[in-house]
């Protein structure tokens, strides 16, 4: 891989922990998690989509779900 040996990927680790920090790096991977999912989420079917969109906006502030015109129909 690029003509590093394993040794020399381990000391840029190394270096990269002592610059960054665990904690900093720990913040940079669930950033990174959080974007990936929602980059999956994105790429998800356009009418499905649309479906979890317009549940949402169906929902009232106090999280109950108001009744839309095909939940009156099933009553």
């Amino acid at each position: 891989m690029f003509g590093l040996s394993p040794a020399h990927l381990i000391l840029i680790l190394i270096v990269v922990v002592l610059v960054f920090g665990t904690s900093k790096l720990k913040n940079m991977g669930k950033d990174l998690g959080g974007a990936v999912k929602g980059f999956k989420e994105a790429m998800k079917d356009p009418e499905e989509q649309a479906r979890l969109d317009r549940q949402d906006t169906d929902r009232t502030v106090d999280g109950t779900a108001k009744r839309t015109e095909q939940d009156r129909d099933k009553v």
